[in-house]
């Protein structure tokens, strides 16, 4: 992709999964990845992935749903790598449950997590990008905040905000020459999808119940979302700013 050789980027939740497949794929395209992650001894594996294949990466401990620890990991990284060019949120949790069974605490880690945790980040690295007249935002939510998704209410709203925060500040920040723009998963296949799901019989009933429902056969796998990402924060993109894009093997089918 052009334009993100020699560039700087923070991945969240970057110490498994999908964020570390987009962590892999923005160092093997020439960038200076910061390994973020709340799991030490994931964002050392990411790291570790990374240097073998010749790229650059540190990890940064950091804790997205503590604004004063946010702002210190971003201070620590931009002194190491220098200020940042590329931004992806991409950490997120949640845990199936029927709305009418959770309760306060429940739906406030949700919302840390899923919401504030990308509104921390993108406070703490934007208004440099804001100063420099350059950078890319890219916000990893979810077709569940297109659409809606059962037993993922809290998780569904916090991924909604997240897409129309996007769109919002989009526009504040057009004039310079920030873009930002969301990538909507689907179902992927992940650690987060075995706790999600459970595992033996009755895991593999949802999975298949889920797989019939996509019409491209199957449920994603982190490497199918790299490629959006490294488009996004590519000079080929310069010109999109404010969408948001589903790559959900056909779940879901915006106009």
């Amino acid at each position: 992709m052009r334009g993100i050789n020699n560039k700087t980027a923070i991945v969240t939740g970057a110490g498994s999964g999908i964020g570390r497949a987009i962590a892999v794929r923005l160092a093997a395209e020439g960038a200076h990845v910061g390994v973020f992650d709340i799991n030490p001894q994931g964002a050392a594996e990411t790291v570790a992935a990374i240097t073998a294949a010749g790229g650059k990466a540190v990890a940064t401990l950091c804790d997205i749903t503590d604004y004063t620890a946010v702002k210190a990991a971003v201070a620590s990284f931009e002194a190491a790598a220098g200020p940042t060019d590329i931004l992806v949120n991409n950490a997120g949790w949640d845990t199936p449950m029927p709305f009418l069974k959770t309760d306060e605490a429940f739906w406030k880690k949700v919302v840390s997590i899923n919401y504030f945790g990308p509104l921390h980040m993108t406070h703490a690295v934007a208004q440099g990008m804001s100063e420099r007249k350059s950078g890319r935002i890219i916000n990893i939510a979810s077709d569940a905040g297109r659409v809606g998704s059962s037993g993922e209410v809290v998780y569904s709203g916090c991924k909604g905000a997240t897409i129309a925060f996007a769109k919002a500040l989009a526009r504040e920040l057009a004039r310079s020459q920030v873009t930002i723009n969301n990538v909507c998963p689907g179902p992927t296949d992940t650690p987060a999808m075995d706790s999600f799901v459970g595992t033996g019989e009755q895991g593999q009933k949802i999975r298949d119940s889920m797989v019939r429902g996509v019409p491209l056969g199957r449920i994603g796998v982190p490497d199918d979302y790299p490629g959006i990402v490294a488009f996004l924060a590519s000079d080929d993109a310069a010109f999109i700013t404010g969408q948001t894009i589903s790559v959900s093997g056909g779940l879901t089918m915006h106009g």
